[in-house]
């Protein structure tokens, strides 16, 4: 199994790290680490995080790391990172806009 980041993840953990590295730049480089660190470990167990139910149709699954939210899809042998976003965000409105 592959885990690959859409440009869109990427893009998001940028910002992240970015936001962290106002107060400590240290720590943004390692948090951000750390939630790469999750997202690749996805591809031990790819189903074992729930379907977000509102995208349900379009096999988007989501798990947690600390107060972050990762969105993820199954492909085949590929597990493609969606978003990496805050959970205090309202990421319905910025996972798939309208």
């Amino acid at each position: 199994m592959i885990v690959v980041f859409t440009a869109e993840a990427e893009a998001d953990l940028e910002r992240i790290g970015d936001f962290i590295a106002q107060d400590n730049p240290r720590r943004a480089v390692s948090f951000v680490t750390e939630l790469v660190e999750r997202c690749l470990r996805l591809a031990e167990f790819p189903e074992g995080f729930p379907l977000v139910p509102l995208y349900a149709d379009s096999g988007v699954r989501r798990r947690s790391y600390s107060s972050y939210l990762i969105f993820y899809r199954v492909r085949g042998e590929r597990i493609e990172i969606l978003h990496v976003m805050s959970g205090v965000r309202d990421w319905k409105s910025l996972l798939f806009p309208d």
